[in-house]
């Protein structure tokens, strides 16, 4: 079962129906009691939530969240250092731009991850 699959059914029980036939749930139903609905809805909220971060980490580059090898990083400093923009560096790299900042000043290559933005390229 999906979680698309399970938010349809709870749903339909937080709102007091019968997943399969829509039909009202009876009164002595326990999806009834008030305690039972509220938590539902914040299984709801939660599925929602989930969904929203899987469809995010879809979006991510490739290696975002990887580990950075020793070669990378010297890969990465040498690009810096010849001047290429950071929006290159990350698609390059496949990193987030603000992964791209951060390391640049974890390995002491600029002090404030804002430089990497303001930086202007290197003229040939």
């Amino acid at each position: 079962m999906s979680p698309l699959d399970a938010k349809k059914i709870i749903e339909c029980l937080a709102h007091g129906a019968d997943p399969d036939t829509g039909e009202a749930l009876s009164e002595q139903s326990p999806f009834n009691d008030p305690q039972v609905i509220r938590a539902m809805f914040v299984a709801l909220e939660a599925l929602e939530k989930l969904a929203k971060r899987e469809q995010r980490g879809r979006n991510l580059p490739h290696n975002a969240g990887n580990a950075w090898s020793d070669a990378e990083d010297k890969d990465l400093l040498a690009d810096f250092d010849h001047g290429l923009p950071v929006k290159d560096l990350a698609a390059k790299h496949g990193r987030t731009q603000g992964a791209i900042a951060s390391r640049l000043v974890r390995l002491g290559r600029i002090k404030e991850r804002d430089e990497v933005y303001s930086r202007t390229p290197l003229q040939e």
